[in-house]
């Protein structure tokens, strides 16, 4: 299914998703720092070449003894893809599309 979202409620979307951005940003830093995780805009560079498209939401996150990003991405054809990524690697380890 496609999601054709109007721009103001894009934009209410994406502020609502920057609360919980700061949080995560501090984690992440901290990581980064101890040379634990790779750079976001490394990964979000490595993302964007197979899934071009638009980031709405980034979430970063502690899972299974390691890190990982969670993006929610608009890809160019109207789909929301959710692509979960190890953070320490860059290796995209699933890839789902939001459907109704």
């Amino acid at each position: 299914m496609k999601y054709w979202i109007p721009v103001f409620a894009l934009a209410g979307w994406l502020s609502a998703g920057a609360a919980l951005a700061d949080e995560d940003h501090e984690r992440a830093h901290e990581a980064l720092e101890r040379g634990d995780i790779l750079p976001l805009t490394e990964i979000l560079e490595t993302i964007r070449l197979t899934y071009p498209g638009h980031v709405l939401e980034t979430e970063f996150e502690r899972e299974d003894g390691g890190y990982r990003y969670e993006l929610e991405l608009l890809d160019n054809d109207g789909y929301v893809l959710e692509i979960e990524v190890d953070a320490s690697t860059g290796e995209i380890l699933e890839v789902e599309r939001e459907d109704d």
